[in-house]
């Protein structure tokens, strides 16, 4: 309709400019010969606005073929029509004026026209409209041919068939009536919809419904006598360590400052990389390992999501992402397994093989890839161009997610009618998709952490102000301070003058002041950087604030909105809790006094470089093995009531059964059952035992028979009632009212949970030393 109204219109302006000339023929015979060049020109104007509708269309819903006629039609032939309008109007107005003459000669006014249309053409008209022409001559053809066909199609689902496409009433497909009559109002809203052979019939629709999507039955005159061929699955490939980084490389592409940064730290390691295969296939004994098919698709550097870090990488931006998504690709290369990276969603939709158009339609094949890693923002590029098909796979997502996503947040039900809804939860994954930086977010410990960290050691002014320079005063009375804050040429910093500030340093000569400095020094933020990790390999003490209270989305603007309401102890917990002294130290700073006796314990002391396994190439590829290859996510059955038995010398439960005859990884041998204090979470309550929290083992612990044997054993007490309901802090044990709850969502299994009335049952583990995400026997 707004196609022909478009039309339309540009007849009616041909029609009304045709017979305002027309009277000026009669009227003024004069313009005879201005008439005769008058109605060639806009003869050729005319064809252009009458075709204009089809270059000017915004609205994808009108057509099935609306999308590729925008491809043909495009932004030049947009301009060259707007261009078109304005001559009409110049045009208009000149010959108004000279029919206004009457003393000046016919020949004289056609000269004044001939030279105003020459003037206002711009070089080259001619040639684009007729450039134009062609691609919608084209255009007609293809259009007119797809018609043929979906008519001929039409023609043969008709035939023989009268009576056979009456939408069905089957009480096992309810929605399917409901389903057509959408169909009937919407199938031109999505192109996907053409490109499946709905062509606007009732038989199309039931085709449609019936094989590609789920919601009408099969209908029994079509060809059902021999089963659909399943294609074969490829025969397994071994994955076979790499060493030679350039195909890799290659794969990373060009054209943005991030890629190259990228890539930069990706040459740096090679050799880095290369020593830490060599030993992690000696630790594996070789052993045979599958080859998985991966796409990684860095959703935040894409141009669709506003990429805003490109442009900051060399203004002393934030790099910590890009390091990370640097380490992750070349840790799964380097695995030997068969890698698709993805910049774009171009690139994103070429791989998945999506069916063109806005997401609307499901993919009708097998999905492409074992695994697909992605932020926030290619999860949310893959739901508007999966559409239903991102539910069916989304147990092959891995999120990369800095900050960590808690159950609470994650499961979009219980999230919007508890007050959890952020702008960056709700996905209703299961926890241990949410890949985070550091080891202890929320108990997940499905992670993938940077090895050796950042290449660019970055600060910004706000370090220096708000009454952060005290801090510089009294650390200048010990020794001397230097920076590294970027600052432009017309506008240097304005750093206290006894800081010697080195501007922003290239990876050779950071890693040589590093070497030199014994303090390295944090202010607050960024949370959880990876400078630090990078100082105290190269040698530095690090120093950092202790928060009161602690930092966190119900205190803290920069959480605010964030899918987690972990509590930040400091600016950086990892170093504290599992590093710490000597090498790290985590005092109060608005205690001047505490704060001077820290530097003076520092100037006293001598380290050496220290950085944890699980932070070195090695302890990476490790890590990344053994999820790649042991790791199931969409294991969400309820095991009944197990085995446990009371450890020897402890108040932890174990399990006792044979920990290898059910599926489970981590396995079962790792499990210490435990109880939480009243408003404690299983993440304190498992550290307090030097355990991790694991929520893999909530499946098995969260059942009638594991409770009340757990609340006997352990807190010598008998529950009186067991309820089962949706709540992100049970299972758990309610001290007032004697009863244990248990959970109802499994996506709500959550070790972050806590409540001043319940005390939790905690699925803990045992961890290797320098390898918390693993436990003793995860190899």
């Amino acid at each position: 309709m707004l196609k022909l109204t478009q039309t339309f219109g540009a007849s009616l302006l041909f029609i009304i400019i045709h017979l305002k000339y027309i009277y000026l023929y009669h009227y003024r015979i004069h313009c005879k010969r201005i008439f005769v060049v008058g109605i060639g020109f806009f003869s050729l104007c005319f064809l252009m606005t009458s075709l204009g509708g089809q270059f000017s269309a915004k609205r994808l819903t009108d057509s099935p073929f609306t999308v590729r006629t925008e491809v043909l039609g495009g932004v030049e032939s947009r301009g060259v029509l707007r261009k078109i309008s304005d001559m009409l109007e110049v045009i208009m107005k000149r010959m108004d004026s000279l029919s206004k003459l009457e003393n000046v000669n016919d020949s004289r006014r056609l000269e004044e026209l001939s030279s105003a249309i020459n003037r206002i053409q711009p070089a080259g008209l001619v040639e684009r409209i007729q450039a134009i022409a062609q691609n919608v001559s084209n255009m007609a053809v293809r259009v007119e041919q797809i018609l043929k066909n979906s008519m001929a199609a039409s023609r043969v689902v008709r035939d023989g068939t009268s009576g056979q496409c009456d939408v069905p009433r089957d009480p096992r497909f309810p929605d399917c009536p409901g389903k057509v009559d959408w169909m009937r109002a919407r199938w031109t809203s999505d192109p996907c919809y053409a490109f499946y052979g709905v062509d606007g019939s009732d038989c199309s629709f039931l085709i449609y419904l019936s094989e590609v999507e789920w919601f009408c039955p099969p209908l029994t005159w079509r060809n059902h006598s021999s089963p659909p061929v399943l294609p074969k699955s490829p025969p397994k490939r071994q994955a076979a360590f790499r060493t030679d980084l350039s195909t890799l490389l290659d794969q990373v592409g060009t054209g943005k400052e991030s890629l190259s940064f990228m890539k930069r730290r990706i040459r740096r390691l090679a050799s880095q990389w290369a020593t830490a295969a060599y030993r992690l296939d000696i630790k594996l004994h070789r052993r045979w390992r599958e080859q998985k098919k991966i796409l990684v698709h860095v959703g935040f550097l894409t141009e669709e999501s506003g990429d805003v870090f490109s442009p900051k990488v060399l203004k002393g931006g934030p790099l910590g992402e890009m390091v990370q998504w640097a380490d992750i690709l070349t840790a799964l290369y380097v695995l030997g397994h068969n890698l698709k990276i993805s910049m774009s969603v171009k690139e994103l939709q070429g791989f998945l093989g999506v069916p063109p158009g806005r997401g609307s339609c499901p993919l009708t094949g097998p999905l492409p890839f074992d695994l697909i890693y992605t932020d926030y923002h290619g999860l949310q590029q893959m739901k508007q161009h999966m559409g239903l098909s991102l539910k069916k796979h989304k147990c092959h997502i891995r999120v990369i997610d800095t900050f960590g996503t808690e159950p609470a947040y994650n499961h979009e039900e219980y999230a919007t009618l508890h007050g959890y809804r952020t702008n960056w939860g709700y996905w209703n994954l299961n926890s241990r998709q949410y890949m985070t930086m550091f080891p202890f977010h929320t108990g997940f410990m499905c992670l993938l952490v940077v090895a050796i960290l950042v290449s660019y050691l970055y600060l910004t002014l706000d370090f220096f102000n708000q009454g952060k320079e005290k801090f510089l005063q009294i650390l200048h009375r010990y020794m001397e301070v230097h920076g590294t804050v970027y600052y432009e040429t017309q506008r240097p910093p304005e750093v206290p003058a006894f800081v010697k500030n080195h501007g922003l340093l290239p990876q050779q000569e950071l890693q040589q002041l590093l070497r030199k400095a014994k303090l390295f020094i944090g202010f607050g933020f960024p949370y959880e950087g990876p400078a630090p990790l990078e100082a105290i390999a190269n040698g530095c003490i690090y120093l950092q604030p202790k928060f009161h209270p602690p930092h966190s989305s119900l205190n803290h603007e920069f959480f605010r909105g964030k899918p987690t309401s972990r509590e930040v102890s400091s600016q950086h917990p990892y170093a504290e809790q599992y590093i710490g002294r000597p090498h790290v130290m985590t005092v109060d700073y608005n205690n001047s006094d505490e704060f001077e006796a820290a530097v003076q314990e520092i100037m006293r002391l001598k380290v050496e470089p220290y950085l944890p396994y699980e932070y070195t190439c090695e302890g990476m590829l490790e890590r990344v093995h053994a999820y790649i290859q042991h790791q199931v996510v969409n294991a969400s059955r309820v095991w009944p009531g197990g085995p446990f038995t009371r450890l020897p010398n402890s108040m932890l439960l174990g399990w006792a059964g044979n920990s290898t005859a059910l599926p489970c990884w981590p396995p079962l041998s790792a499990l210490r059952l435990m109880v939480s204090a009243e408003g404690q979470s299983c993440v304190e309550a498992c550290q307090s035992s030097d355990l991790v929290c694991e929520p893999a083992f909530f499946r098995f612990i969260n059942n009638k028979e594991s409770s009340m044997f757990f609340c006997k054993l352990q807190l010598e007490i008998q529950c009186e009632v067991v309820e089962l309901e949706m709540n992100h802090i049970f299972p758990a044990y309610s001290v007032t009212r004697g009863e244990c709850g248990l959970q109802k969502e499994t996506l709500l299994f959550s070790c972050a949970g806590f409540s001043a009335k319940y005390r939790r049952i905690c699925p803990c583990r045992d961890f290797r030393k320098g390898q918390v995400a693993l436990c003793r026997d995860c190899l």
